[in-house]
């Protein structure tokens, strides 16, 4: 099969055309003919070195994909060979072909192209897991997203706003923040202009916010606790603005706040698999509701995997960039 590898740490470069044998299936795996793979930041720095595969999992990049199901055991599961499914994966999404397992496996929802697809998994996986299970967001609560026009924003603001929150997110320049509230945000703030805890406060009488989902970290958290309602909770997931924080540890027992991180991919397939269960059944109906929708920046053919990473990281893309398999 044709694939995308690392030929070493570095630059987009680095990723080249390759061609692979067929993955083998484990106990429990499905053979999925890719035709698209979304691009993730952790795609990105796995490829700078900085994000170690997991044991057993492929060292070809890609952490989510959809496509078509044509091997493997499909159980009392309801799919079938031939069936159209998107899926979350441990690696090996760069290719024709990719296994992944049956249970991270979720039908294509109706009416969606297999490059729309294929930018689900990865992000609603992520924010279903820290959004409503870690941080525990509540009816009635509100949430700041950091990031607003990532993949992860731009997920956060449309399931959160679908749920019926309130939802403030930050961005780098005004358009972007247009872009946040066109999406469902109450209020995009532009991080280059505004503070955000002045402006969270300003919408909230003062209150605060109930949950942060925080890509950033660094000299991030210390401003995100004073922008945090009381028993208020920060969900991190990234440390794009790096991995230490000096912060008013005072604030946090006075007023009960949390602090929670993870990665998912490393996770087992146990723990994946309830998210897949929950996101079946509370986000697969919106999709067919219209209440949420795929954000798709750009697509590029395979062998253009460097250029697709260039854009990422050039962050001036809104939504998901996505690989096509032709």
């Amino acid at each position: 099969m044709r694939a995308i590898e690392i030929t070493q740490p570095g630059k987009p470069e680095v990723l080249q055309p390759c061609e692979r044998p067929q993955p083998g299936l484990k106990a429990g795996e499905v053979l999925i003919k890719v035709h698209a793979a979304g691009i993730n930041r952790p795609d990105v720095l796995q490829r700078q070195g900085h994000y170690p595969v997991p044991p057993g999992a492929s060292d070809l990049p890609g952490l989510e994909v959809a496509g078509e199901l044509v091997g493997g055991d499909l159980g009392d599961s309801g799919l079938k060979i031939g069936d159209m499914v998107c899926a979350l994966v441990q690696g090996g999404g760069y290719a024709e072909y990719c296994a992944a397992p049956l249970a991270q496996c979720l039908p294509v929802p109706e009416g969606l192209s297999a490059v729309e697809a294929a930018s689900l998994p990865e992000t609603f996986f992520t924010v279903w897991t820290n959004v409503f299970d870690r941080a525990g967001l509540k009816d009635g609560e509100t949430l700041l997203v950091q990031g607003g026009t990532s993949g992860i924003g731009v997920t956060a603001i449309q399931l959160a706003t679908a749920l019926g929150h309130r939802v403030f997110a930050t961005a780098g320049s005004d358009d972007k923040c247009r872009a946040c509230e066109e999406l469902g945000a109450e209020r995009g703030i532009n991080y280059r202009s505004e503070d955000f805890v002045e402006v969270v406060k300003s919408l909230t009488n003062g209150k605060g916010v109930d949950v942060v989902l925080d890509m950033v970290a660094g000299d991030y958290v210390a401003r995100e606790i004073d922008a945090l309602a009381d028993d208020g909770r920060i969900a991190l997931i990234a440390l794009l603005g790096g991995a230490r924080a000096n912060i008013d540890l005072g604030q946090v027992l006075r007023r009960r706040l949390s602090i929670s991180g993870s990665t998912l991919r490393p996770r087992p397939v146990a723990f994946k698999a309830a998210i897949a269960r929950n996101l079946r059944a509370h986000v697969w109906p919106l999709f067919a509701a219209g209440k949420i929708k795929p954000v798709i920046y750009k697509t590029f053919p395979l062998e253009q995997a460097a250029e697709a990473h260039a854009l990422m990281e050039s962050s001036t893309h809104v939504g998901k960039i996505v690989l096509q398999v032709v």
